[in-house]
């Protein structure tokens, strides 16, 4: 089997990520403490996550435009994936919470915005399995696409900005200045980064090609 050198970037990126955010030394901060190394594996799924999202949203946009159907199996590969990573980002945060807030779960803003933003791509996914049609659930399903992805913006960038917040970043990006991370973590966490990201991708052609296969016939029809 071809492995492609993307795919041996993203195992090489996350087992650095592993290594390195156990290992590597970190700032004693108050309150987080030890728990700071969560940042290598909480933030990047949700960078992982908006990037299969908006790639997810490119090829709706190329179903309406194309009418292939093939575009709509991307579509949808790259958004279950995606959902996969946000799952998993809100439950590493969490986690995460449970040490540093005393609770898995605050009320906090960006926590309940995030959790808005994954229950609009759940129902992505319920509409997408409510329509039998293969022709009109690709066209409704990109639609709707492009309004899920819409909606990201406003719930996980505008919104959240203007609220107090116990999350790091209020004024700007997460992990972007330099009161949110320390300039030490800024290589083991971009390397997670890309690592997620490229093992969203590689899930999500593995995806593709078994949706491939099963609806073969379709596709060549």
């Amino acid at each position: 089997m071809k492995i492609s050198w993307w795919k041996i970037l993203s195992i090489i990126c996350l087992l650095y990520a592993f290594i390195g955010g156990l290992l590597k030394h970190v700032p004693a901060k108050p309150i987080v403490n030890e728990s700071i190394r969560n940042l290598y594996y909480h933030v990047p799924m949700w960078f992982g996550m908006m990037i299969l999202f908006f790639t997810s949203v490119a090829y709706a946009i190329k179903y309406l435009r194309s009418g292939k159907l093939i575009d709509d199996i991307y579509a949808h590969q790259f958004a279950a994936t995606g959902m996969v990573m946000g799952v998993l980002g809100i439950t590493t945060g969490a986690m995460w919470a449970t040490f540093t807030w005393g609770a898995p779960w605050s009320n906090d803003i960006k926590q309940i915005l995030a959790a808005v933003a994954l229950l609009i791509y759940a129902a992505y996914f319920i509409l997408r399995s409510s329509i039998t049609d293969i022709d009109k659930r690709a066209r409704v399903s990109a639609v709707y696409n492009i309004f899920a992805c819409a909606m990201l913006i406003p719930t996980l960038f505008i919104i959240p900005r203007m609220y107090d917040s116990l999350h790091p970043g209020g004024e700007g990006n997460p992990a972007m200045s330099q009161k949110d991370i320390d300039p030490s973590m800024r290589i083991v966490f971009w390397v997670a980064v890309l690592g997620w990201t490229l093992l969203g991708v590689w899930i999500s052609t593995l995806q593709i090609r078994l949706q491939k296969i099963a609806d073969k016939n379709i596709l060549n029809g």
